[in-house]
């Protein structure tokens, strides 16, 4: 056994590598274990290439633990080293075996390559005091040979005791590592990062039942069962998904992998609740795909495996560059196109989830130019009558028809239902992003919108009926009600007006400018305080409603009560409306309570 010193090919020395370029201990297997597999691919490799007879013929991973030593083991049945190539790839901080590997066999499947013998070989430090190395190449004659080294520069080599080719990584833990004696610790990491490796892999002599990942496998040969069953394995303890996409893309760059639309039990879900699991050539990565996916496919889940995604030196992230946008660009098409396809296809089953998936459709809309123009013939809308319809269906080409909507919490409403009596349609629009997303299709100029009370649209009045006699101070019969009952209600933030409307059974009406309804609900979307010009609203009352024309007929008998009357119009407006302060409920309620009995004295 002799002695040298490691040979570093960047500034980096141990120290430094064990506490900066790893940022999670628990790293130290997913490195390992990466090796052994490629060197058990670089072994299967020189086989079929005839380059050599020499290894075991069952290929595996085995992975023991020795709570007495307390050491962890991790042997591989591949390709071995030689000393000199120990000396090599070991000694010689990040020097790249896979690379080398790679430029004398071009012709080789590079990817089953997880990823570079140098670096990766040196997280073991992270957790441990003392690595010692046995291995045996798979060159004829060769002899076994032994690497150890403290963690400092300096290492020991030597004769090796091992008989079979492979190579076994002896990990002394250090003290603060003692956790990873425990066999369910390590079973868990494994399961995590290493439960789609080719090779099999086996823990105190128990195999894992690791295997192929199903997006490995062509979609037509996959059937709806698989899918469910893999969906289960990564997300055990979820309700099963509505539907999923399949990636298999050769070119521009290499990606595979499944998404899955889960079931969240609504259009509202956490944008920072990302379930995408990232891999690189099976190796799992991250759990989060921030950079990959755009924010609106966040509540995807399913798993992306490339070997193009740009990871740093660790593989604990990810780089942005040129290749992640081309992937987050083509998923979003994949995505668009599936939905597309179950839309025309399943037209009764999309409406069915439509609930669960419409935040996808209308965030992508407002984030992705390309997801728009895809997904405006999939954006369905639901109907006051409960059919579903789309724009276009609901516009004429090159009109300006207006499209009414509404909200759920109006419906019953007197305003709502005297639409309804005039058969107009009235869209939907209850999500808290439809008015950004009805301001965007506005921009667009797809269509035009009008909240039902946004208005006072001219198909809610009756001409016909409008007293427009003046007086003998040329006022008209609706203008002196309007003042009338103005004073009697004395708010400044609210404006009366007397109209003709078509519906004689509705009192009054309270109209907020379209515009102002919109900032209103971005700012309580925000939950933002209101300003004093969000508050004024315009009282529309009815002048062919009996009640309005009782209380101007007791105008001049019975002011007080005229009075009281008009004050409880105003209330029974904000109570139809939804639109009564929860503190000042009570208050509307009493005064509806007072106008009852003020009239039923009259009647004594």
């Amino acid at each position: 056994m002799r002695e040298s010193q490691l040979k570093i090919h960047s500034e980096n020395i141990l120290p430094i590598i064990k506490k900066w370029l790893y940022s999670d201990r628990e790293i130290f297997l997913r490195e390992l274990i990466s090796n052994a597999s490629d060197a058990i691919q670089k072994l299967k490799i020189l086989r079929d290439s005839g380059a050599t007879k020499g290894g075991d013929a069952e290929y595996k991973i085995a992975v023991s633990i020795d709570k007495t030593k307390k050491t962890v083991t991790i042997s591989d049945t591949g390709i071995g080293m030689t000393e000199a190539e120990v000396e090599k790839y070991i000694a010689q901080i990040a020097f790249s075996g896979a690379e080398e590997f790679f430029s004398r066999y071009k012709d080789s499947d590079k990817e089953a390559i997880i990823g570079h013998f140098g670096l990766g070989f040196f997280s073991a430090y992270m957790v441990a005091a003392k690595v010692e190395l046995d291995t045996l190449s798979h060159e004829e004659n060769a002899k076994p040979v032994s690497w150890s080294c403290d963690g400092s520069s300096t290492y020991s080599i030597g004769a090796g005791q091992r008989e079979k080719v492979g190579t076994d990584i002896v990990l002394h833990l250090d003290k603060e590592s003692e956790e990873f004696l425990e066999e369910g610790k390590i079973k868990e990491l494994l399961n995590r990062y290493a439960r789609f490796f080719s090779v099999p892999i086996e823990l105190n002599g128990q195999p894992l039942g690791n295997g192929d990942p199903l997006w490995m496998r062509a979609p037509s040969s996959c059937t709806d069962q698989d899918y469910l069953a893999f969906y289960r394995k990564l997300f055990p303890t979820d309700p099963d998904p509505m539907f999923w996409i399949h990636l298999n893309v050769d070119y521009p760059f290499k990606l595979q992998g499944i998404l899955y639309f889960p079931k969240h039990g609504g259009p509202q879900y956490d944008l920072k609740d990302t379930a995408i699991q990232l891999f690189c050539n099976r190796v799992f990565v991250s759990d989060q795909c921030r950079d990959i996916l755009p924010p609106y496919l966040m509540m995807l889940r399913g798993a992306i495996d490339s070997p193009d995604i740009p990871l740093n030196v660790s593989r604990s992230s990810l780089q942005v560059d040129k290749n992640v946008r081309q992937l987050s660009a083509h998923i979003s098409k994949k995505i668009s196109d599936r939905l597309s396809t179950l839309y025309k296809m399943e037209k009764e089953r999309y409406q069915e989830i439509w609930g669960e998936i419409e935040g996808v459709v209308k965030l992508g809309i407002l984030q992705d130019e390309k997801f728009y123009e895809k997904a405006k013939e999939f954006l369905i809308w639901k109907k006051d009558d409960g059919a579903w319809t789309t724009i276009p269906e609901m516009t004429d080409k090159g009109s300006e028809k207006k499209i009414f909507y509404s909200t759920e919490y109006q419906r019953g409403a007197p305003i709502f239902e005297s639409y309804r009596a005039k058969g107009i349609e009235i869209v939907m629009a209850n999500s808290a992003i439809d008015i950004p997303l009805i301001n965007y299709l506005e921009e667009k100029q797809v269509a035009k919108f009008q909240r039902i009370d946004g208005s006072l649209d001219d198909c809610l009045l009756d001409p016909t009926r409008e007293r427009t006699t003046l007086d003998a101070d040329g006022k008209t019969y609706a203008s002196r009600l309007a003042r009338f009952i103005g004073s009697a209600i004395d708010l400044p933030e609210i404006e009366v007006e007397a109209k003709s409307l078509a519906n004689d059974a509705l009192p009054a009406l309270l109209v907020l400018d379209e515009q102002k309804w919109r900032i209103r609900d971005y700012f309580a979307m925000q939950r933002m305080e209101m300003g004093e010009l969000l508050t004024k609203k315009t009282l529309v009352v009815n002048t062919n409603n009996k009640l309005i024309q009782t209380i101007e007929r007791l105008q001049e008998k019975h002011h007080e009560v005229a009075r009281e009357m008009s004050k409880s119009v105003y209330g029974l407006a904000l109570l139809s409306q939804r639109e009564v302060d929860p503190k000042k409920f009570e208050e509307v309620v009493s005064q509806q309570t007072q106008v009852l009995e003020k009239l039923s004295s009259l009647l004594v």
